[in-house]
């Protein structure tokens, strides 16, 4: 939960009146506004502000302001984070389908190519930080769940730790990982604030911060980080229906980033794997982990125009890490 801090107040003010195009305005979603700091920053703001609140006890607070708004806040008792669980049956709040809520919000959906429809504002759950960012990535690719309705930016709160993996550069030790070319690929990454784990309540039971610990990347910070989806995704050979195969062909080749990628495809079957490479001109002896983002997505499309992965145990292995994933 934010705590406060004017700096922070300066830069969502900025965030909002920055980059405003003529027409429509994106819908503001803010996830788990708790006792209402940062949404009073929205309002303060001039936008609409649509509050999602898992937690009961924050309700009547913002219920109450509300009401004292002529429309600009509508508050939903439900839990971004556990929209469209993987579960048979009913869904129990505060978990909540994605449909549902966008049809609440009033959002229908718009092409992919077309602006922004919806910009969230929230903290990623510490707990579930990692996993929480995989399930996004597969929604992105897949254009599942929120991305059903268009590119959904997403500005949101993560660790140092997380944010300086998903900024790494090729052959930055340990920092340098699948999750790190996925975004890349996908997204625009765009650091707007640095604050303090102080200004957010992470208080233990001895009075001291629940810092989640990292032993080899700085983690002093909560980072509010925007993910603005690429509009060019899917202009290319990527598509919502092959991006499982490329995410587990990213997965695989930075499971082991000291590996030759010549290794890799070879591991694969692949015989005219040294040719590939050199009509995508990427050095035979190149590690895995030295590869760019872009190297990985040209990698995948001269894979799909080889008929590579149309070998059923290739697919029986994404299926697999997707249960994993999941």
């Amino acid at each position: 939960r934010f705590i406060a801090c004017p700096q922070l107040a300066r830069t969502v003010q900025r965030c909002l009146q920055g980059g405003a195009s003529p027409g429509p305005q994106p819908v503001l979603l803010e996830c788990a506004p708790g006792p209402g700091i940062l949404t009073r920053t929205l309002l303060n703001a001039g936008v609409k502000v649509v509050a999602l609140e898992s937690n009961s006890a924050f309700l009547p607070n913002l219920q109450s302001l509300e009401n004292s708004l002529d429309g600009q806040l509508k508050v939903i008792y439900g839990d971004f984070f556990r929209l469209d669980p993987l579960v048979t049956g009913t869904v129990k709040p505060p978990a909540m389908c994605s449909d549902k809520l966008f049809e609440t919000m009033g959002v229908a959906a718009v092409p992919w190519r077309a602006d922004v429809p919806v910009k969230v504002f929230g903290i990623l759950p510490q707990r579930k930080e990692r996993n929480t960012l995989w399930r996004l990535l597969f929604a992105l690719y897949e254009c599942s769940s929120i991305y059903r309705y268009g590119r959904v930016e997403l500005n949101i709160f993560i660790s140092e730790k997380e944010y300086k993996v998903l900024t790494a550069k090729p052959g930055e030790a340990r920092a340098y990982q699948a999750l790190t070319v996925l975004w890349q690929v996908g997204c625009e990454i765009e650091l707007l604030h640095m604050e303090p784990w102080s200004s957010f309540v992470t208080n233990l039971k001895n009075g001291g911060l629940a810092v989640p610990k990292s032993m080899w990347l700085q983690n002093d910070h909560l980072c509010l980080v925007r993910l603005t989806p690429q509009q060019n995704l899917f202009t290319g050979g990527l598509k919502p229906t092959n991006s499982a195969t490329f995410i587990f062909m990213v997965k695989q080749c930075l499971a082991k980033p000291r590996s030759r990628l010549t290794d890799r495809l070879n591991s694969w079957s692949l015989d005219n794997g040294g040719k590939l490479l050199r009509a995508l001109e990427i050095p035979k002896n190149a590690e895995t982990r030295n590869l760019y983002p872009e190297d990985y997505r040209r990698l995948f499309e001269a894979l799909q125009n080889s008929n590579m992965f149309t070998e059923t145990w290739f697919h029986d292995e994404v299926l697999e890490s997707i249960r994993n994933i999941n």
